[in-house]
């Protein structure tokens, strides 16, 4: 399998077949993260760069994942299990890494029935 980051196994876990992409036209992505929903019960991989904000890919992500959610910031991102609280950081200063897994979920808890 080659080393490319659409390569990583991570990235081929329950996903959708296109790679959507965020990093400007006419650059060369160097990361593929996967972003999760829970509700969606999907994935989508995501092109994107280091320097890619986690608004912008969250944008993204909901926009084909969650389509019909009109207010994102009822939203939050996770990463490693913990909220990003500061969306506007970068995907490194996140924490990320490529391959890394994102996670999308509602701000408001729903009771267990």
């Amino acid at each position: 399998m080659s080393q490319n980051s659409v390569g990583h196994f991570v990235n081929q876990l329950r996903v959708r077949p296109e790679v959507l992409r965020v990093a400007p036209a006419g650059v060369t992505p160097t990361w593929t993260v996967r972003v999760q929903a829970a509700e969606a019960w999907d994935a989508v991989r995501v092109a994107c760069l280091p320097d890619t904000t986690v608004r912008d890919l969250k944008r993204a992500a909901m926009h084909n994942l969650l389509p019909d959610i009109a207010e994102q910031d009822a939203w939050l991102v996770k990463l490693h299990g913990a909220e990003v609280e500061d969306e506007a950081v970068t995907l490194q200063a996140a924490g990320a890494q490529n391959a890394s897994t994102f996670f999308l979920t509602s701000r408001r808890r729903r009771p267990l029935k």
